[in-house]
């Protein structure tokens, strides 16, 4: 799984290869400067704070670096885990029929592949947006990966499916044995309520290429 060392890790090598500080790659990128300090990576409580996809696009965007680049320094060695294969699928399409079994993993043979680094979840998938459906938080050609074995938290992004078949992404509010409360990613719609009984599987989007 992508962990909160191995994120900043990577923004720090990022930094470091473009010959600039921590503070000097977020004033590149027209953040503030203390935006990437380490003394802001863990709250007063004592809690990771994490880096936001919106942050990490800036510092791509401001030194020209790929996805591919960001990714292979997630790694303490700083050449990047060994990459496999997973699964992806247009965003739009993974609400039709045939493309999760039963335990909510996907299936068949009509997904594509795109490579991503070894992490702990071996049904780890993508999802690639297309259009406008999720602005303002996902752009057209953005993908989210996303872990069905990653555990959920409040204020996590989802994936969610209902037994219905309509899959949507959403931030998750709260998890109960008995319903499931969703914030939409879109602004100016109202909070969501299933009912647990409604719903196929919950899973975590852990990353997102932007």
């Amino acid at each position: 799984m992508l962990t909160h060392a191995d994120i900043w890790r990577a923004i720090d090598t990022l930094a470091r290869e473009h010959g600039l500080s921590p503070s000097g790659l977020a004033r590149r990128a027209g953040l503030d400067p203390t935006t990437f300090n380490k003394s802001k990576r863990i709250t007063r409580e004592g809690k990771a704070r994490w880096p936001s996809t919106e942050s990490v696009a800036k510092i791509l965007r401001a030194t020209g670096a790929s996805v591919e680049e960001f990714v292979s320094y997630l790694s303490e060695q700083g050449g990047g885990r060994p990459a496999r294969r997973i699964p992806v699928l247009s965003y739009a399409q993974a609400a039709g029929s045939g493309y999760f079994d039963e335990s909510g993993y996907p299936t068949g043979d009509r997904w594509d592949e795109v490579e991503f680094p070894k992490i702990d979840d071996p049904r780890l998938y993508a999802l690639e947006v297309s259009g406008s459906a999720l602005l303002p938080a996902y752009r057209d050609g953005d993908l989210m990966i996303v872990s069905p074995a990653a555990g959920l938290r409040r204020g996590d992004r989802v994936v969610v499916r209902t037994v219905s078949g309509q899959l949507t992404a959403h931030e998750l509010v709260r998890q109960s044995a008995l319903k499931l409360e969703l914030l939409p990613l879109v602004g100016g719609t109202p909070e969501r309520v299933l009912p647990a009984s409604d719903v196929s599987f919950v899973h975590r989007i852990v990353w997102a290429s932007q």
